[in-house]
């Protein structure tokens, strides 16, 4: 299943416009609150693909009968630029467990480059929702290797995928490569570079976060 927020209008445009502009995207604490806020939404949306159970609140005048969640996801996130995203989602699934993993691209001298995982920590996923914050879907590779890295920790009865932007290729790798994902996106994008990079895209969502790395 795909969820691809930009097909209607909403806010997210507008939060999505001001992260891909040049002129806005500088306001580092602005870029991160709007990557923040795509997380809230898309934990909302989310929130209605959930198991319920019913549960009798005590009210200062008697007996409320709620529909709550019956379980906590786990939410995932690539370090280092899913955090803002993952927070977002955090913000709304706040008494969720939580796994982060660090994965990065290592380019070669001939310009290509491969995704390496180094570090995942996770509770127990066996049975549980799972998911998983990577606000760039490019090429799909590293979110990919992600999830096969967390499934050492269980296979999750669900997977939820939250992004920014994807491409349309990322998204394809993605579907092919986790069975029953659902994806969540604020904007498609259809076009890769040679170098992986989604145009129009934002740029590098880490470095407009966090400042540039070596």
């Amino acid at each position: 299943m795909l969820v691809n927020l930009s097909l209607k209008n909403s806010l997210v445009n507008r939060f999505v416009a001001e992260m891909r502009d040049v002129s806005i995207q500088t306001d580092r604490m602005r870029f991160r609150r709007n990557m923040e806020r795509l997380g809230e939404i898309c934990a909302y949306e989310i929130s209605k693909e959930l198991v319920y159970r019913n549960q009798d609140v005590t009210t200062p005048l008697g007996i409320a009968h709620m529909q709550l969640p019956a379980d906590e996801p786990v939410v995932a996130t690539i370090l280092r630029a899913g955090l803002p995203l993952h927070q977002g989602i955090l913000n709304y699934f706040d008494k969720a467990d939580n796994a982060f993993i660090s994965a990065y691209r290592y380019h070669h001298r001939d310009h290509s480059f491969e995704v390496k995982v180094e570090y995942a920590s996770c509770p127990p996923l066996e049975g549980r929702t799972l998911i998983v914050a990577d606000p760039m879907v490019a090429t799909g590779t590293s979110l990919v290797l992600s999830y096969k890295a967390l499934l050492q920790f269980g296979q999750p009865a669900q997977v939820f995928v939250v992004t920014a932007i994807g491409s349309e290729a990322g998204i394809a790798h993605v579907k092919k490569h986790i069975p029953g994902v659902k994806i969540y996106a604020a904007a498609i994008d259809a076009e890769l570079t040679a170098k992986a990079y989604i145009v129009p895209g934002l740029g590098d969502a880490g470095d407009l976060a966090f400042g540039e790395k070596k």
